[in-house]
């Protein structure tokens, strides 16, 4: 019989300025070399919103507002010969202000649009929420 996994608590957060959203390239396991949401492992004692706060000031620089629960995505850590499987909450949250920086394990850190994304390597699911986020918006009469 195998031991079970752990399974760690990680939280991302999609961060929207007009018709375009926040990514990093991940400069480390999990997801290394990949464009993402900014994020990463929940700290004892913190709750999800609040661990993506930090996250998103720790990689970018950046604050942001209304932050909302997207969906949650199990990434099994195995496949990249991580020790453990993490439990990931995805968030929206509206840009408050500031250029993005990139710092902490980000490599780059900017804002993009579908269109610039389509070309870039993805992690899993970033285009998929990325759309759900800025279809609406894209699609606005000004």
């Amino acid at each position: 019989m195998t031991d079970p996994r752990k399974e760690v608590p990680a939280v991302s957060v999609a961060v929207v300025r007009g018709a375009t959203v926040l990514l990093v390239k991940r400069a480390l396991p999990p997801s290394q070399g990949l464009f993402a949401f900014p994020g990463g492992k929940v700290e004892a004692g913190e709750r999800l919103e609040q661990a993506a706060r930090r996250e998103l000031f720790e990689e970018t620089g950046l604050s942001a507002q209304n932050f909302r629960p997207l969906e949650t995505i199990f990434i099994a850590g195995a496949a990249e010969g991580h020790p453990v499987d993490y439990r990931l909450t995805v968030f929206g949250a509206d840009h408050a202000g500031g250029e993005a920086q990139a710092a902490d394990d980000a490599e780059t850190a900017a804002f993009y649009t579908l269109a610039e994304m389509a070309a870039l390597p993805l992690a899993d699911s970033v285009f998929t929420i990325a759309t759900e986020l800025l279809a609406p918006r894209e699609n606005a009469v000004d």
